[in-house]
């Protein structure tokens, strides 16, 4: 299930160019079954027709403060009561300097005077206007009064000029989004995680490697985000794109993940430890390709770095680690005795012989293992199974009175 599921999203799409953008937005919400409602101002109607909004979200549009329709005539405050997020995208320099104002000139405007839900800009401009220090002070304003603001990315626009101003990501913008719906427990707190798999080189072409895919340690990323915590990524070899607004590391072995890892150890609160690191390395890596025999290929392996007992062995007082474990069986078993062993204050062990949980699947199925007992969660995806995780992580940085120094 989305985390966007059944949100009411009102847009207040407005006269850019990016506003073409703004249409795909809509589809995507759609898609995860949000309930959006456009506003338009009678400028982003010489970008994009109001039916394109229409068809894309189901709604009809809403564009005039004086409409006929009956049920239209109080539109500037119903639209506020019944939403659960107000996004302006693309917010151009005309709409922020007016909303700063507090002026009510138009539909838009003054369902956003008149809203008591979360506000979010998207602004979308040429460089030099984003720039200006009106529009600079205009932004301040909008934060002061408590709005959210995407910040624009940079890039050539439109117009030809390079920098600041695009119309930011989708990905960037949902994030924002997603954030505004979930407790902020963990603001404050650093948290550095681990993800993916590693490649330990066994000639220029050739490398042992696991069937991880980071889906997990991403999405516990992404979560720890939206709850406030400024998250550090250190992932092996992946397919997923960064996530944003944190720092991603990317490393291939084992070597180079212990040696990220335990530079940023000592900076953090919490360390979760969820990607696959090989537990051996070929004892050398061939200079030039291996070439096939009859006789086959013995290969001598030497063990790498336990860098999660390596954390246990070294940590700082009050700091939270967790672990992951892959189990075919015994699952409480073998959790409870790297808990122990590896000194964590709670284990995450995955069950990698189904065929939804374990590795490259958007589901899981996961116990939770503490030095007080154990849990078994149900079947869910991969970012409510973090989200369960980051529970448990809060109530453990309660017990030690928030804090780890």
């Amino acid at each position: 299930m989305s985390s966007l599921q059944g949100k009411r999203i009102l847009l207040g799409v407005t006269g850019s160019i990016a506003a073409y953008k703004a249409a795909e937005w809509v589809r995507s919400l759609v898609k995860e079954e949000a309930m959006v409602t456009v506003v338009m101002t009678r400028s982003a109607e010489r970008f994009v027709a109001p039916l394109t909004f229409s068809a894309l979200s189901g709604n009809p549009v809403y564009r005039d403060m004086f409409a006929d329709e009956s049920e239209r005539v109080m539109a500037h405050i119903n639209l506020s009561r019944e939403a659960d997020v107000i996004l302006v995208a693309p917010a151009t320099a005309q709409t922020i300097a007016r909303l700063s104002m507090g002026l009510a000139d138009d539909l838009l405007a003054t369902v956003i005077l008149a809203a008591r839900v979360p506000v979010v800009f998207c602004p979308a401009m040429n460089s030099n206007m984003w720039a200006h220090p009106a529009t600079q002070e205009n932004i301040k304003r909008l934060q002061h009064f408590g709005y959210h603001l995407v910040h624009p990315d940079s890039g050539t626009l439109a117009c030809g000029d390079v920098g600041d101003g695009r119309l930011p990501e989708w990905d960037v913008a949902r994030e924002t989004l997603l954030a505004l719906f979930e407790p902020d427990d963990l603001i404050g707190k650093k948290v550095l995680i681990t993800a993916g798999p590693t490649r330990e080189p066994l000639d220029p072409v050739r490398f042992l490697s696991n069937r991880s895919s980071g889906k997990m340690g991403f999405a516990l990323a992404r979560t720890a985000r939206r709850r406030g915590a400024e998250v550090t990524l250190i992932t092996g070899p992946v397919s997923l794109p960064d996530p944003p607004c944190m720092e991603v590391i990317r490393v291939t072995t084992a070597e180079d993940m212990e040696k990220m890892v335990m530079s940023r150890a000592s900076a953090v609160q919490v360390i979760v430890k969820s990607a696959a690191v090989a537990d051996f390395k070929p004892a050398a890596c061939q200079v030039h390709k291996i070439k096939k025999t009859s006789q086959g290929l013995h290969l001598a392996l030497e063990k790498n770095t336990d860098i999660l007992k390596k954390l246990g062995e070294n940590r700082k007082h009050g700091q939270i680690l967790v672990g992951f474990a892959a189990e075919s069986r015994d699952h409480a078993g073998e959790g409870l005795r790297k808990l122990q062993e590896k000194n964590l204050d709670l284990i995450v062990v995955n069950d990698i012989l189904g065929t939804q949980t374990g590795f490259d699947v958007e589901t899981n199925q996961v116990t939770l293992i503490d030095r007080k007992g154990s849990a078994v969660l149900p079947l869910l995806t991969k970012e409510d199974t973090a989200n369960r995780i980051w529970d448990s992580v809060v109530s453990l940085l309660h017990k030690r009175g928030g804090d780890a120094g």
